[in-house]
């Protein structure tokens, strides 16, 4: 059995069905909820899943309680939420400005930095570039369905 960790751009593609890379990611979480893989995701994701889902441009939109709803059941109920100390936060920060690396890729970071906490095997994302980027180390263990 694999352990695999979510980012939350392939979240978010799983989990709206309209959403253009849908049938790419789906299988992976098929994977996690019918048991043939251990799925994981780093808390952080959560928020931003909250906040793409109920933001996200479809019609009808995802309202509050039913983004509420749609992560209990296909993320919350099935994947185990790693979570990063004070320590993990320095320890991104130090690397990333030993790296000379800026910006937002932080919050890449931060999931990778859960995803080396977890040991996973494999990290299933749709911005692989950015992950690749600020962990090369960790690179082989990230993949884009």
């Amino acid at each position: 059995m694999r352990t695999v960790l979510f980012d939350t751009s392939a979240l978010i593609a799983a989990l709206i069905e309209y959403h253009p890379h849908n049938m790419r990611v789906l299988p992976w979480l098929q994977q996690v909820k019918e048991g043939k893989d251990t799925g994981v995701i780093s808390a952080h994701s959560l928020a931003e899943l909250y906040t793409t889902i109920t933001t996200y441009p479809i019609k009808p939109r995802i309202f509050p309680k039913a983004a509420q709803q749609l992560i209990q059941q296909n993320v919350l109920d099935v994947f185990k939420v790693i979570t990063l100390s004070e320590q993990d936060y320095m320890s991104v920060i130090n690397h990333l400005s030993e790296s000379g690396i800026i910006g937002g890729v932080i919050y890449d970071a931060l999931i990778l930095k859960a995803a080396i906490k977890a040991n996973v095997d494999y990290v299933v994302t749709l911005n692989e570039k950015d992950f690749k980027r600020v962990y090369p180390d960790f690179a082989d263990r990230i993949i884009s369905p």
